[in-house]
């Protein structure tokens, strides 16, 4: 299964396009990281760490997970 990986240094998105059933949960709840029609699509550093893991967790496919620094 490809993988994509997006990082703002803090936390990691993982997308997993074939999971994603294109709900926009992401687009709709932050708009600011998400842009679907533009590359590279997430731009994680447009938003806080807690926003991102908040967003992220209401993916619905559970295309979108977070890898978090440890």
């Amino acid at each position: 299964m490809t993988t994509k990986e997006y990082t703002n240094g803090d936390v990691t998105i993982i997308w997993q396009p074939e999971k994603c059933q294109h709900a926009a949960e992401c687009v709709k709840n932050l708009p600011q990281v998400f842009h679907p029609k533009e590359k590279p699509w997430i731009q994680s550093q447009n938003a806080s760490s807690a926003e991102i893991v908040e967003t992220v967790g209401k993916c619905p496919s559970g295309a979108l997970t977070i890898k978090s620094k440890s």
